[in-house]
């Protein structure tokens, strides 16, 4: 916004007539008087303009825009638009293109920038405009206009394990991946994009699991029923190195019913639960000495009703085998499943036997199939060796303190007053899989 100043009349070719030395000093004298009055006490003086007539004050409130600066250009096209306020009741921030259209968004929960819904159009203008109103009712505006950048080459991709509509675990991580290592001084930024909502709220944190993957777990199993709520703001995001994000994205999901598996080595048997009552117990047989099942929490990251595990090229021709398999359910990247095994029946409940993965009858694997969602746990304790970190989604196994230690900002519990906020956008979702070999 243009901001005129009066300036004061030009005395050039004009005259004045002569002032008598008396009359000077009177006025030098009446001067001393108000001021003498102003400083003893009283009623403040009244400012006047120059034209005998009483001048407005300035409004209470005042505002400032900080980024982008007036007239920028080449401005990331994931830019919000921050600013200031003081002696504000009441704060408006429109930002428009310049066919005069609205960009939805919203003030983020400090107050101190207004984010876009969505990121914005490549080389396209656009005027942020904040108005503020204070206690005494007058209005301050103040309006930036700015460019955003070309489109760039180097774009990275952000991608949802989940889809909308999908429902899942209560053990569950919502995982979000990129297309290229984000570096680790531009973490912060990246999950400064982050926002989760929850219905009902829950507590949870972001942790980065490598550099191209971050995961939000909560600090307990989600409820039974909670709603999920995601989103990245990551289009147009510098992402360092000369990347930009290349796209936003937004998942709504739910969590079903809380079904946990836990199996204890001791009895060889697998108790199954489900919102809190147990439905079933279910012998099992784990991996033999030579090759040990995991103990720790794992989670359900993909069910397969048929497959086929082959292990000729990891354990060579005299250890090797391809067998059909029904009813499995992937526990780790390495290769532990639950699975229907009908050849070892008689073990199941006795001894262990198998390579590392959970070993049950068929009838038995058909009925935890149908049981299962993506995202339920399963607990495996006393075996021999311990569950690896990262060989699957085994963010379970950290504790609330290592799990705060990886986010990229500090800590700050939810409060009653923690935005819930949401916008439906395009979805770019990688379910993603891996073929089983385990046995």
């Amino acid at each position: 916004m243009r901001v005129s100043r009066n300036k004061a009349p030009s005395r050039a070719g004009r005259t004045r007539p002569p002032v008598p030395r008396a009359l000077v000093a009177l006025v030098a004298t009446a001067a001393l008087a108000l001021t003498g009055a102003c400083t003893g006490g009283g009623d403040a003086p009244t400012w006047q303009d120059g034209s005998g007539a009483e001048a407005e004050p300035s409004p209470k409130a005042q505002a400032t825009i900080t980024e982008p600066a007036a007239d920028a250009t080449d401005v990331p096209a994931s830019t919000g638009v921050v600013f200031t306020a003081t002696g504000a009741v009441e704060t408006t921030v429109e930002l428009t293109d310049a066919a005069g259209n609205a960009v939805e968004g919203e003030v983020t929960a400090d107050g101190s920038q207004f984010l876009p819904a969505s990121q914005l159009a490549w080389d396209t203008a656009y005027t942020a405009t904040v108005t503020v109103t204070g206690d005494d009712d007058k209005t301050t505006t103040v309006s930036h206009s700015f460019r955003t950048m070309a489109e760039p080459a180097n774009q990275v991709r952000v991608s949802s394990f989940l889809g909308d509509g999908n429902v899942v675990g209560v053990a569950m991580p919502l995982i979000l991946r990129f297309s290229r290592d984000i570096p680790q001084d531009q973490r912060d930024d990246v999950q400064r994009r982050l926002s989760v909502r929850t219905e009902p709220a829950q507590e949870g944190v972001w942790y980065w699991v490598s550099p191209t993957e971050v995961q939000f777990r909560p600090k307990e199993y989600w409820q039974a029923g909670t709603k999920l709520f995601y989103k990245a703001q990551t289009g147009g995001l510098p992402m360092g190195d000369g990347w930009y994000g290349r796209n936003d994205l937004t998942i709504d999901a739910e969590v079903g019913s809380a079904l946990i598996m836990t199996v204890d080595n001791a009895t060889k048997k697998m108790t199954v639960t489900k919102d809190g009552q147990t439905i079933k117990e279910i012998p099992v047989s784990l991996g033999k000495p030579k090759t040990p099942s995991s103990s720790g929490t794992m989670i359900v990251m993909e069910k397969l009703k048929e497959t086929v595990f082959d292990t000729y090229e990891e354990l060579g021709p005299e250890e090797g085998y391809r067998t059909d398999i029904e009813y499995a359910q992937r526990l780790t990247w390495g290769g532990e499943f639950i699975h229907a095994a009908p050849w070892s029946v008689a073990d199941q409940g006795v001894r262990n036997v198998s390579h590392g993965c959970i070993n049950m009858s068929v009838a038995n694997a058909e009925w935890l199939f149908n049981q299962t969602k993506v995202g339920d746990p399963v607990t495996v304790k006393g075996t021999e060796v311990q569950l690896v970190n990262g060989n699957g989604w085994t963010i379970w196994n950290l504790s609330w303190d290592e799990l705060i230690a990886g986010s990229a900002l500090p800590y700050e519990p939810p409060t009653a007053d923690s935005p819930s906020t949401d916008t439906d956008t395009d979805t770019d979702t990688d379910g993603g899989s891996a073929a089983g070999d385990g046995q």
